[in-house]
């Protein structure tokens, strides 16, 4: 037994509702359930219950064993004073608030049929070699739920992102401009090298940045400079010469610490992915647009791509890495990897700044994503796999915040398409 499914029971009331008892034989009518509390406190807020002719307005606790209050130490709470019901599956002594009074009790165990239980284990544990727990019957969802779903799942994809970026904005002192070098930094080192540019973003002092506009040579040069890139002697050639000079005088002039760390990796990446080819990028973008979050935000989508369309400063067209001359060839980012900076960077900060200044703009706002193809990828592969369409790239966000944080989190009663499931079954 596990507590998630006693939520899923009281919540969509799974059980004889004219029959229910408190363990001390008085008779339980529930009003309402209670609005489901996913945080710290009590299971379900502001429920309504009628126990013997007497109507009850507060709190509702789920637990196992009725002894689980005092393993988690409610009795000192106050937060838990307000509980007028604790719902169980299994009454193993009284409980009490703080006051001294006894909480009436439900114990679950013997109103709940096998077909429920069974249903349960069938739906969400019998399926060990499965991609997802419900892969052979998420399709039985209506398109219509699944679609109210995915919507839900998409925003709330937003606001945990939205975490992060506020987190940076008030670090930065509410500096825009530096929030996106950081985070567009990030994106431009992809799965990979993604968390190694996201720490170097945040080594380096914005301002610097500020002061070396229109000089793309010295930004390449402080980017690979502090990325390792420079450190290697045995890859020396007139370019490389030309950029450890320059960083060697960024770091005197603007005393930074040289101290290298670590390096961004070259391993299982095809050579236009190389953090070389990114980082060379990143600083002809950052060369050329002084105030890049302001056109980011103000920009029309279609316009994104002219901004972001960036090429290699000219050494690396001929070059993947130092020492190895390649075929000439201009090096700039492809639409593919733009629409992946604009859904995984442009589009949250819009959201937050939108957010930040007390603006709702849900419909507006959700048209970008809705007008760009899917992303592609070994999990979203596997839900087309399972029949699961997706139409657009808010579609695919939306399943990798289902996989992300329900599917492999076992939050099968939590997520719509679950509960659904199991509500189809019983």
């Amino acid at each position: 037994m596990k507590e998630d499914l006693l939520h899923y029971i009281w919540k969509y009331k799974k059980y004889p509702i004219a029959l229910i008892r408190t363990t001390k034989g008085d008779g339980i009518s529930v009003v309402s359930s209670g609005t489901h509390n996913h945080l710290s406190g009590p299971d379900f807020f502001n429920a309504k219950l009628v126990i013997e002719e007497q109507l009850w307005a507060g709190n509702v606790e789920i637990h196992i064993k009725s002894s689980d209050w005092y393993a988690h130490s409610h009795e000192t709470d106050a937060n838990y004073d307000s509980v007028i019901l604790h719902v169980v599956w299994e009454h193993d002594l009284a409980v009490f608030r703080s006051d001294g009074s006894e909480i009436p009790t439900l114990e679950l165990k013997n109103y709940i049929s096998d077909e429920v239980l069974s249903n349960y284990k069938k739906l969400f544990q019998e399926r060990p070699n499965s991609f997802i727990n419900c892969g052979t019957d998420i399709t039985a969802i209506t398109s219509f739920k699944f679609n109210i779903w995915k919507e839900r799942l998409y925003f709330e994809r937003l606001e945990r992102k939205s975490k992060v970026i506020f987190d940076l904005l008030q670090d930065s002192n509410n500096d825009w401009e530096q929030v996106l070098f950081v985070l567009l930094l990030k994106s431009f080192g992809s799965k990979i090298n993604g968390e190694f540019f996201y720490e170097l973003g945040l080594s380096i002092d914005f301002s610097i940045i500020r002061k070396l506009h229109n000089k793309p040579l010295e930004l390449e040069a402080l980017l690979f400079g502090l990325s390792g890139l420079l450190e290697d002697d045995n890859q020396s050639n007139r370019y490389r010469t030309e950029l450890r000079q320059a960083y060697d005088y960024i770091c005197h002039k603007y005393e930074l610490d040289s101290t290298i760390l670590s390096k961004p990796q070259f391993f299982k990446l095809r050579p236009s992915n190389f953090p070389t080819i990114r980082l060379s990028q990143f600083a002809q973008l950052y060369a050329s647009e002084y105030a890049l979050f302001n056109n980011a935000i103000q920009r029309e989508e279609t316009d994104l791509y002219n901004l972001f369309m960036v090429k290699t400063s000219p050494f690396w067209e001929t070059h993947f890495t130092f020492n190895t001359v390649s075929k000439k060839r201009i090096k700039k980012t492809t639409k593919k990897f733009i629409d992946l900076l604009v859904i995984n960077t442009i589009l949250p900060l819009r959201f937050c700044y939108l957010k930040h200044q007390g603006i709702t703009w849900e419909e507006t706002f959700t048209r970008p994503i809705t007008d760009m193809v899917s992303e592609k990828n070994s999990i979203l592969k596997k839900y087309q796999e399972l029949g699961v369409k997706m139409d657009n790239a808010k579609d695919s966000q939306a399943l990798l915040e289902l996989y992300t944080n329900y599917c492999t989190k076992n939050k099968c009663l939590q997520c719509a398409v679950g509960v659904e499931l199991l509500t189809l079954k019983t």
